[in-house]
């Protein structure tokens, strides 16, 4: 006990007219205490506002504070992942003093199997609190309604989904950023000639994405800018894919003059932008990747859009431990925020 805190029980024991250990007995809900004693003592702390040392109460107990987390695994095809992860490790060593654990259970990003099994797994394990990232819709959706039917409290991290009894959400605002990023676009349009938006993902139906979307559009529409925005969902996520479908459009559509895309692999996109020889393109998307890095400093990425990812995975873990050990209470929506990264910039910056 610190001698801040033991001054605090010194004052409630002399008010009350009692002993100090049997304060200390009715702070740690200890019995020995009659419940008439026990109301007063009550009272007293009420009045002083008198708040316990919870950490030292928690070891004490020996209680320890089970969480878990839901997210992908890096893969070959890109290391997004290894950002929030690296951050959910960081608040992990911080905190692991005070008895809380953290376990990890990844998933393959283009399986919904895999989502499915690794949220089925976890639900055995007596879980405290989790973090997920909600990479498939129905699939989130459906582990919500089994985290709420057992009272187990969760958050979202990088993606939200609405409707959900999530205890926050931890992640971009997804509109705005949309919003940015056809801003960034226009500085290089010289024409009313089309615009490329391009989703490579497993999920074409994800709320992220499509708010991203909103946004971007929203930005032509405000400004009055008559550009015709062609949309491409891309669902085979490996380069040969892409190139496919990226080969197709180009031909359809001769005159796009610019590409947004919404999501980390943005690195496909140039690699194929500069094997066509179609490195005069405005290309813009997402996310501090080495593989984007790399055509961000080639000049074939005019900007990236960031979001602080290793931050979300902190804080994800440090808003559960608040909330369940020191019940603060939390924001519903925790925005990051929206970092603009260039070739000239990008040396300096972490995630």
């Amino acid at each position: 006990m610190s001698k801040k805190e033991l001054k605090g029980v010194k004052e409630i024991a002399r008010r009350a007219g009692v002993s100090i250990a049997t304060v200390d007995r009715v702070l740690h809900n200890r019995v020995g205490v009659s419940a008439k004693t026990r109301e007063k003592i009550n009272q007293i702390i009420e009045e002083l506002d008198y708040q316990p040392n919870l950490m030292a109460s928690r070891l004490a107990s020996g209680k320890i504070l089970r969480l878990a987390a839901l997210i992908p695994s890096v893969s070959e095809e890109t290391n997004f992942w290894e950002a929030p992860l690296k951050g959910i490790e960081r608040a992990e060593s911080e905190i692991r003093q005070y008895g809380v654990t953290i376990e990890k259970f990844l998933f393959d990003p283009n399986s919904r199997e895999s989502f499915k099994n690794q949220g089925d797994k976890l639900l055995e394990g007596d879980f405290d609190g989790l973090i997920i990232a909600p990479s498939f819709l129905d699939e989130t959706s459906e582990l919500a309604a089994k985290c709420d039917k057992i009272k187990l409290t969760y958050l979202f991290i990088d993606s939200n989904i609405p409707g959900q009894n999530n205890l926050s959400y931890i992640g971009p605002p997804l509109f705005q950023s949309g919003y940015l990023g056809a801003k960034l676009l226009t500085y290089r349009l010289k024409s009313k000639r089309k615009v490329l938006v391009v989703n490579i993902s497993k999920e074409v139906e994800n709320f992220s994405y499509n708010q991203i979307e909103a946004g971007f559009r929203s930005y032509f529409k405000d400004f009055k800018l008559e550009n015709e925005i062609v949309r491409i969902d891309i669902r085979e996520t490996d380069y040969e894919s892409v190139a496919r479908h990226l080969t197709y459009v180009f031909h359809v559509h001769h005159n796009i003059e610019a590409v947004f895309v919404t999501n980390s692999r943005v690195f496909s996109v140039a690699s194929f932008l500069f094997n066509s020889h179609k490195k005069d393109i405005p290309l813009i998307g997402y996310d501090y990747l080495k593989e984007n890095v790399y055509y961000l400093n080639e000049g074939i990425i005019d900007f990236l859009i960031c979001h602080k990812p290793e931050e979300q995975g902190y804080k994800g873990v440090m808003t559960l431990y608040q909330n369940l050990v020191l019940d603060y209470s939390v924001t519903k929506d925790y925005f990051m925020p929206i970092d603009i990264v260039t070739r000239e910039n990008q040396e300096f910056y972490t995630n």
